[in-house]
């Protein structure tokens, strides 16, 4: 199942994607909530009546409300109760490790981990508005995300795909300078992420995913998928990758985030940037080759579209505020 989350007379409105139409959950059965957001305090019994909708759709027994419309379009999951980020792709951490001329970090191999950013920034398809300082090298990072659908604690890695409510296309956007500033401290990532994380455009069900799923990598628990992964700047493709590819699975991921603590409905959590999948790298990797490689950054106008097969596409506009306020401008001499 897809389920989208849009602008429906100016309200907030969760709906069913089917070829290319969009059906409103809560009109077709007003068991099923307007939002995502109450959608999640009862996953499995809204999603029951979501699939009993579904299966009259297919008989050709309720008409379309509308057409899918990109521009209406919010984050599939807009108010998520947290929002953390993995490190799942290896080739992406020893490329960048490379690239720095330092060792590969064993320690990789050893446990998964993640941050937390900030989900009061997430956004879905649209303008990612962004501040001077932001674009001092701006970046964006491909990966997949999921939602977490039910609450647990100490879960292991054998049962958490069951706590795993959908997946999502995720951009990770990243301020490069704020963000290497800052962590010389040994402290974040704070306000080189912070400012925006999108998501979307929609979140698929993991039955529709099941004919693409495949084992996890050696001395690995739990589900993987075989779903390629793009990303383009203004039409012209620079990272091109595999969920498959990635080595921590979301489910080894859940594991150690529900470690002594609640994981709960709503929680958002991404896989990391897949290998070629961020400029930091290209650019590392091509200077690496090439010292007169030109480096390249997102600049204002710039479109970012990312594709990944079955979750369909992700555009966003890079747009400047109107505004000169720095905080790089503030540092003590």
């Amino acid at each position: 199942m897809k389920l989208v989350t849009h602008l429906h007379q100016g309200k907030e409105t969760l709906s069913i994607l089917v070829e290319n139409k969009l059906y409103h959950l809560n009109k077709l059965n007003a068991g099923i909530p307007q939002t995502m957001k109450e959608f999640l305090t009862d996953w499995d019994g809204h999603l029951s009546l979501a699939k009993q909708v579904l299966s009259k759709i297919d008989q050709g027994e309720f008409p379309a409300d509308a057409s899918y419309n990109e521009n209406e379009v919010m984050a599939p999951v807009p108010f998520p109760s947290s929002c953390r980020d993995g490190y799942a792709f290896r080739q992406h951490v020893a490329a960048a490790r490379r690239n720095r001329k330092v060792d590969m970090i064993p320690e990789f191999d050893q446990y998964p981990i993640f941050y937390f950013t900030n989900h009061n920034a997430i956004q879905g398809p649209g303008e990612i508005v962004c501040m001077p300082d932001h674009f001092q090298k701006l970046d964006f990072e491909l990966e997949v995300a999921i939602v977490v659908s039910k609450k647990g604690r100490n879960i292991k890695a054998a049962e958490a795909d069951d706590y795993i409510g959908g997946f999502m296309i995720m951009n990770d956007m990243s301020a490069r300078t704020l963000q290497m500033e800052e962590m010389l401290l040994n402290l974040g990532p704070a306000k080189g992420k912070d400012f925006s994380t999108v998501i979307g455009p929609m979140l698929v069900t993991p039955d529709e995913l099941e004919p693409y799923r495949i084992p996890a990598k050696p001395n690995h628990t739990g589900n993987n998928y075989n779903l390629k992964m793009t990303c383009s700047i203004n039409g012209i493709q620079l990272s091109e990758g595999n969920v498959g590819d990635m080595d921590w699975t979301f489910a080894e991921i859940l594991e150690r985030c529900a470690y002594g603590v609640d994981i709960w409905p709503g929680d958002v959590i991404g896989s990391g940037t897949v290998g070629t999948g961020c400029l930091l790298e290209l650019n590392g990797t091509g200077l690496l080759n090439d010292p007169h490689y030109k480096v390249q950054w997102l600049q204002p106008g710039d479109v970012v579209e990312m594709d990944i097969e079955h979750l369909g596409h992700l555009r966003n506009t890079i747009v400047k505020a109107e505004s000169d306020f720095s905080i790089l401008a503030l540092k003590k001499s």
